[in-house]
């Protein structure tokens, strides 16, 4: 069964830059669409990103121009750059296929953007 395991989160001031990282076991990582998801306190979990097994990728409207999603095969890894922080990115960041799948999420990896 496959794991995911996100990582690369922290404490940034608004104009900063992240990298997140989330590692998978199992072969069928490099067939799948992988995303990464967001959830804010008081708000629903919410795509970011997403990237086809071949590296096409889709962005949600507030991100678009400031985060990159990105992928390694051969390292069974995804990536999510993130630059010009927002204090509305701040949430907790997680990976999961795309569509995601129930049994997958993890436990995120916490991005705080401060003024």
């Amino acid at each position: 069964q496959v794991q995911l395991v996100e990582s690369g989160g922290g404490l940034v001031q608004a104009g900063g830059s992240l990298r997140l990282s989330c590692g998978a076991s199992g072969s069928i990582f490099r067939l799948s669409a992988m995303g990464w998801y967001r959830q804010a306190p008081g708000k629903q979990r919410e795509l970011v990103a997403a990237i086809t097994s071949g590296g096409n990728t889709n962005y949600a409207d507030s991100v678009k121009g400031r985060f990159t999603i990105s992928r390694d095969n051969a390292k069974n890894t995804v990536y999510l750059q993130m630059n010009s922080l927002k204090l509305e990115d701040t949430a907790v960041y997680y990976c999961n296929f795309h569509p995601p799948r129930y049994n997958y999420w993890g436990q995120g990896t916490q991005v705080t953007v401060s003024s």
